[in-house]
């Protein structure tokens, strides 16, 4: 046997022996050479099953984030209600989602959809919009991502009466209701500030005093007759 083999044997032998006296030394003082060599070799074990277990939640995890946002899309993009006539009421895009997204004391308070031409529908300008017994949901176009928004009660009573330009009310049939009128789309969800309820729209906004009932309807910054 050469020299040179034999010093690389020994040099082998050398780091073996070191990492037994590091793999020892990292053990508790009060164990032995054969524990501590159980110990290593048990947590070499237990750190291989972490990892497999770490791996597998992992892929657990990302397979539920992959699958799950296509099935609340699917189950948002498309919502089939009872009417208050006994009719099925289908919503689509943003409507959908937005209902699909309320609470249950939302759609309670929402109630049953309204049926007909001129309870939904897509309006000339784009802006869709479907009308329920509390409240109405409208979004300004029926395009996937557009926001929706819930205007309910009172408020939803003097957005649908129909108003001449300068947002007064009028009943011989010239004016214009909705997100057609004066007062336009809603562009927020209710607000409560103190005590009252606040929606606004694009040129204006309706507010309701919850301790007085009062509406107070904003058009172009100026106040005009509620209606209601």
């Amino acid at each position: 046997m050469s020299e040179s083999y034999r010093s690389r044997a020994a040099g082998v032998v050398v780091g073996l022996a070191a990492i037994t006296v590091v793999a020892a030394g990292c053990s508790s003082d009060k164990t032995g050479d054969a524990t501590s060599s159980a110990a290593t070799s048990s947590a070499a074990t237990s750190a291989q099953s972490v990892t497999s277990s770490v791996v597998t939640e992992t892929s657990s995890m990302s397979t539920s984030a992959t699958a799950s946002p296509s099935s609340n899309v699917a189950a948002a993009d498309s919502v089939t209600l009872t009417g208050v006539n006994g009719h099925q009421v289908t919503l689509t895009g943003p409507i959908a989602v937005k209902y699909s997204a309320a609470t249950a004391a939302q759609k309670k308070d929402l109630g049953k959809p309204l049926d007909g031409d001129h309870n939904a529908g897509t309006r000339d300008s784009g802006v869709v919009f479907q009308q329920f017994k509390g409240g109405v949901i409208v979004a300004e176009n029926n395009k996937a991502g557009t926001p929706a928004y819930i205007t309910w009660g009172k408020i939803r009573d003097a957005w649908n009466v129909e108003r001449a330009a300068d947002g007064k009310p009028i009943s011989d049939g010239t004016g214009k209701n909705g997100s057609a009128g004066p007062l336009g789309i809603p562009t927020s969800d209710e607000m409560t500030v103190g005590d009252r309820k606040v929606t606004t729209f694009t040129h204006g906004k309706v507010t309701f005093n919850t301790n007085t009932g009062k509406v107070t309807v904003m058009v172009n910054g100026k106040e005009v007759p509620a209606g209601v």
